[in-house]
């Protein structure tokens, strides 16, 4: 047994050790591929060259120089996109606050993820290498968002995004509408309760801040800490942007309200009648964030949905997104969103945006993901045929440099299409060995 387990985290160490050198220090060119960079024009017959982690050159492959030193990759009728970022999801069985009160800044939605959840790379799988996780909705603020690369890791430190400063990256939930609203005591039981609760508390984090600086680093004068206040202070001075669930038009207008009222930086997310006060939220300079989805049942202010939404949305002005909600929308088919989009009248191009760089700035995460540019992260899709075509499969997923996910693989094709043992939690993820000698 112990040289099974010996022999075992020898391959893994091997593993490690080829993903490092094709990853990291060997440079690697995929070559004779579509090319869709985001920031510029589709090339027909593109190169990519990565290296450490991060793209070093792309553009047609007659004008790339290649390494010498470089392992080549023929990827002739294949085509590469950034990897797609996701900024509204739920996977890891995320979880915030809980029936105590309707606002809870202070919960933080890392703790409670469990980074070994299959939907992970189920995500991989459908192409998302950047997402948004959150809490869910039933309360006007139930904690704080993280953001993360979906990377293979067994912890969620291997996942998160930190920022410069070392900080974890992320940012605040909040909700207004029906669910929200419910007969529980202390949680609003209308919308103008729902928004009275808000400004409340906004008043409260403002009167917080004050006496802060009124106490200039006196510990003396320094009022108690507060975590929740200390949060919506971080939203108020714009360092936590509100990621904001709202679906009606005359709560979409509320939120715009609040965020004039209180200067907090929103994200709408899903705005299903975004499209009846497009101008308004264009004039607000508000992203959107919008879900696709073939059946809206069972909500009834998401009852006017509409496939045009990012049509309009963007025609009007304003930055508009795609997200899954997952497990709402299926991660693996997060594609369908954008396709769906054109087939409702948006550009080819604003819709491949919105996959990826709209994402990607709404998360601030732009400089470093969301296009093919030299200098970003590697992190970028192979597929089988163009992206908008329901033929086309997710072949491989790279995230800074590393190939998280590969089609031909019998483990991850299992991710892929399903079937039994497709939604167990992971095992440690690599292909040199059987799951038999390690992992179990």
């Amino acid at each position: 047994m112990l040289q099974r387990l010996t022999a075992g985290w020898s391959a893994i160490l091997f593993c490690l050790a080829v993903s490092t050198a094709l990853g990291q220090e060997t440079p690697i060119a995929f070559l004779n591929a579509r090319l869709i960079p985001i920031t510029g024009p589709e090339i027909d017959s593109g190169a990519l060259v990565i290296h450490n982690g991060q793209i070093v050159a792309l553009g047609p492959s007659d004008r790339v120089s290649i390494p010498a030193e470089a392992q080549r990759v023929d990827c002739s009728g294949k085509t590469i996109m950034p990897g797609l970022v996701d900024t509204h999801s739920h996977v890891g069985g995320p979880s915030g606050g809980d029936q105590s009160a309707p606002i809870q800044p202070d919960c933080r939605v890392i703790d409670s993820i469990n980074p070994r959840d299959a939907g992970f790379q189920k995500a991989q799988a459908g192409g998302v290498t950047t997402a948004n996780i959150m809490p869910g909705s039933g309360h006007l603020l139930s904690g704080q968002t993280v953001y993360v690369k979906y990377r293979d890791g067994q912890t969620i430190d291997d996942l998160i995004i930190r920022l410069p400063d070392g900080s974890i990256a992320g940012g605040i939930k909040m909700a207004n509408g029906t669910n929200s609203i419910r007969n529980t005591p202390g949680f609003p039981g209308t919308r103008s309760k729902s928004a009275a609760l808000v400004r409340e508390q906004f008043v409260k984090a403002q009167e917080y801040r004050d006496k802060i600086k009124r106490a200039a680093g006196d510990a003396a004068k320094m009022p108690p800490r507060e975590l929740g206040l200390e949060t919506l202070v971080d939203a108020i001075e714009g360092r936590r942007v509100v990621h904001h669930h709202t679906h009606r038009a005359d709560d979409i207008l509320t939120v715009l309200r609040l965020s004039r009222e209180f200067g907090f930086k929103v994200i709408l997310h899903h705005v299903s009648e975004g499209w009846k006060v497009a101008e308004q939220i264009a004039a607000a300079g508000a992203p959107c964030s919008v879900i696709v989805i073939d059946s809206p049942g069972g909500k009834p202010e998401a009852q006017d949905l509409s496939f045009a939404t990012g049509r309009i949305l963007d025609e009007a002005g304003a930055l508009v997104g795609f997200h899954t909600d997952d497990g709402i929308t299926d991660s693996r088919v997060f594609l369908r969103s954008a396709a769906l989009a054109v087939r409702a009248g948006m550009k080819r191009e604003s819709a491949l945006k919105a996959m990826t760089l709209a994402g990607a700035i709404m998360l601030d995460l732009q400089d470093k993901v969301g296009s093919l540019d030299p200098g970003k992260d590697a992190d970028f899709i192979v597929l089988s045929g163009d992206p908008l075509s329901v033929h086309t499969h997710v072949l491989e997923t790279w995230i800074e440099g590393k190939k998280v996910f590969d089609r031909s693989d019998p483990k991850d094709y299992l991710f892929a299409v399903g079937g039994y043992g497709a939604s167990r939690d992971q095992h440690i993820h690599c292909d040199c060995f059987d799951d038999d000698e390690v992992g179990r």
